[in-house]
């Protein structure tokens, strides 16, 4: 899952992005602190961790301007620690407070509690294959920069197989096999077609990005 990092002590925020990286999340910290909704609107985070003391506005204020149109959960950390501070925090549409220096394996919690009340079933289906790019396996669409691609059924089929086996390589019977039940009569001429148009797609859509990979004389798989 994807968390913004909205701190000004860059040192800070790239300690804060390298253990959400070790814990397994794609993290992010901005440095235009002129247009910080303008950031997280393009991000699209599942969390946001945001200081207080900000240039240019404080995180109240930028709080309260995510909070207009985003439910995303918003983590204050801030080296304040006057009640009035954390009451301001949590009315301005803050979820929730932690004061620096604060113990990392609290921060750690603190952040798996709020993802998982926000998102225990929202996100049971959605699988992120880069940090601008996830795919909802409910409905077989790929969403990149809030852009999204509808996929055909067999196309959502290969997805789905491949994401299901991340990083182990599927062979080409097995994928055969997974879209044999379709309507479609299933050659290995036609997934070789099926194969080769998605790859295209996929490409166009993300920039180039190279999402399908071939283990030569194996199969296909995804990073």
């Amino acid at each position: 899952m994807k968390i913004m990092i909205i701190e000004d002590d860059l040192i800070l925020a790239r300690e804060l992005k390298l253990l959400c990286n070790k814990w397994n999340f794609i993290a992010k910290y901005i440095k235009n602190f002129k247009h910080v909704d303008q950031e997280c609107y393009d991000y699209q985070p599942d969390l946001i961790l945001l200081d207080i003391n900000l240039p240019f506005y404080d995180g109240f204020y930028w709080c309260q301007k995510i909070r207009s149109n985003s439910t995303v959960p918003i983590l204050f950390i801030s080296s304040r620690e006057q009640n009035s501070d954390k009451i301001m925090a949590l009315a301005s549409g803050g979820d929730d407070y932690i004061e620096k220096p604060f113990d990392l394996e609290l921060l750690l919690m603190k952040i798996k509690a709020m993802l998982r009340r926000t998102y225990e079933y929202k996100h049971l289906d959605k699988e992120y294959l880069d940090e601008d790019i996830s795919y909802d396996i409910a409905n077989g669409s790929l969403t990149y920069k809030n852009q999204v691609l509808e996929l055909t059924k067999s196309e959502a089929k290969i997805m789905t197989t491949l994401i299901q086996h991340r990083a182990s390589p599927v062979t080409r019977e097995q994928l055969m096999m997974v879209l044999w039940n379709t309507n479609e009569f299933i050659t290995d001429a036609t997934l070789s077609v099926h194969i080769s148009r998605l790859r295209y797609k996929l490409k166009d859509f993300t920039n180039g990005k190279d999402i399908i990979k071939t283990k030569k004389g194996v199969g296909y798989y995804i990073d």
